[in-house]
């Protein structure tokens, strides 16, 4: 076999990738992540992969729980025991159906950590010795009577032994909840998977809860993508979304956020390596609930210096930009307002005020090329002419080399240096000839 050398291209990339993938796997360390698949997850070719990508998390220190279904191993146990009835998109579990269930989980669960054990050289769950703890962590109570149907043995989730399942966490453990839950009178019962995963979350106060879609993608019911939206917005949105795991899975990513879980994400599984993009990209490629918008804007402080050097510095060395020196940014960082998405600091902008004219200077109005096309600029651009009112100024003024259509296309009017602030007259810089615009407020 001959050995290649990958491209300097390839090689860049990956470097690339690692390094903005690096604050992820610094922040994700020692993090609870609950992770949910249904039984058809099982069933996929590239099912391995999914439990490669858990390794990986595993291997960079997120403790794990994962809540695996069993619908599809259920019903084909029950192919030969007549059609299965369902209520509200529960089963009914009478006493044979659910053997089946207890048979079904029984098979997951140990397929599921004969995968987890795998230790193969030259394969990504090389040298994981990854331990799986499962067990009677969820207590569960009948579900009753719907629409005058006595489900039996179908439950619902009345309790998860939290300090338990946070004990093996603790020892480095992946915990695994299968779908049933135990009665203080010993009885069995039949849950949703979506029931055991949310209130895991809610108990563990999980940092994540991810769902994977078996079927169909995270769109609307016109086919558009979701990519973030808080747990009102998505509360909204279910009722009109075509039956599908979209439509079972959001209400409940909903109400975990709601109940104190930080960030659920639901991905298709039909798309490779989704969950790590998911995770360890600042776009993602699924939806993701919060309880409150990820993103806001608001004053910048010295500890956003160094993330607001990072988004002007290149427009500096292209000359769009006047340098400013870390020093002078620190002085004048009370000036300055910031976009903030998920903790990533994506733009920038600063007003400077000469109040003897009543006017005041937009500067350094910067966002990340990343994120220019979700009208944060323009967010920017508002929250310093808001600020500029509150200080009683009557205008705003920009000085651009680059970007005067932008401004225009907002209201802006050609100006020229003579229309400045005495002061600023004085500090403009004839060899950059930048154009003057102004805005009445």
């Amino acid at each position: 076999m001959t050995l290649t050398k990958p491209a300097d291209a390839d090689m860049s990339g990956f470097v690339d990738w690692f390094r903005a993938a690096a604050p992820y796997i610094h922040a994700f360390r020692g993090k609870t992540f609950v992770l949910a698949f249904g039984g058809d997850a099982m069933l996929r070719d590239d099912f391995v992969d999914l439990v490669h990508d858990i390794n990986l998390l595993n291997a960079i220190g997120v403790r794990l729980v994962l809540v695996h279904g069993v619908r599809p191993q259920v019903e084909e146990r029950l192919n030969t025991s007549g059609e299965a009835q369902y209520v509200q998109g529960r089963r009914v579990t009478d006493g044979d159906t659910l053997e089946h269930v207890k048979d079904a989980v029984g098979s997951v669960r140990v397929d599921i950590e004969s995968m987890l054990s795998i230790g193969l050289p030259n394969t990504p769950m090389a040298g994981a010795e990854i331990r799986v703890a499962s067990g009677n962590y969820v207590t569960a109570q009948p579900a009753g009577v719907v629409d005058g149907i006595d489900l039996q043995f179908t439950g619902e989730v009345r309790k998860v032994a939290a300090d338990a399942i946070q004990h093996r966490l603790d020892a480095g453990d992946i915990v695994l909840l299968s779908p049933i839950g135990y009665s203080p009178t010993g009885e069995v019962f039949n849950l949703t998977l979506e029931d055991v995963a949310t209130s895991a979350a809610i108990a563990l106060r999980a940092d994540k809860l991810i769902f994977i879609l078996d079927y169909g993608d995270t769109v609307d019911a016109k086919g558009r993508p979701i990519n973030r939206l808080t747990a009102s917005q998505a509360q909204r949105l279910v009722k009109d979304l075509p039956d599908g795991d979209m439509k079972l899975y959001l209400p409940h990513a909903a109400k975990a956020c709601r109940n104190g879980v930080l960030r659920a994400h639901l991905i298709s599984a039909d798309v490779d390596g989704a969950l790590l993009m998911e995770l360890f990209t600042h776009e993602g490629v699924g939806a993701m609930v919060s309880r409150q918008s990820v993103e806001s804007l608001r004053n910048a402080g010295i500890d956003d210096v160094g993330a607001i050097l990072q988004l002007i510095e290149p427009l500096e060395q292209e000359g769009v930009l006047v340098h400013r020196p870390r020093e002078l940014l620190e002085q004048e960082i009370e000036r300055f307002f910031v976009a903030e998405l998920d903790g990533r600091i994506i733009g920038c902008v600063a007003l400077y005020p000469f109040p003897e004219t009543q006017a005041g200077e937009m500067a350094c109005l910067v966002v990340h090329p990343d994120f220019r096309d979700g009208g944060r600029g323009e967010a920017l651009m508002n929250a310093v002419a808001d600020s500029a009112r509150e200080q009683g100024l009557k205008r705003l003024f920009v000085l651009t080399a680059r970007t005067a259509h932008w401004f225009v296309e907002r209201g802006f009017v050609v100006g020229t240096p003579d229309d400045l602030p005495a002061t600023r007259k004085e500090m403009y810089n004839w060899q950059r000839r930048s154009k003057v615009f102004i805005k009445e407020l």
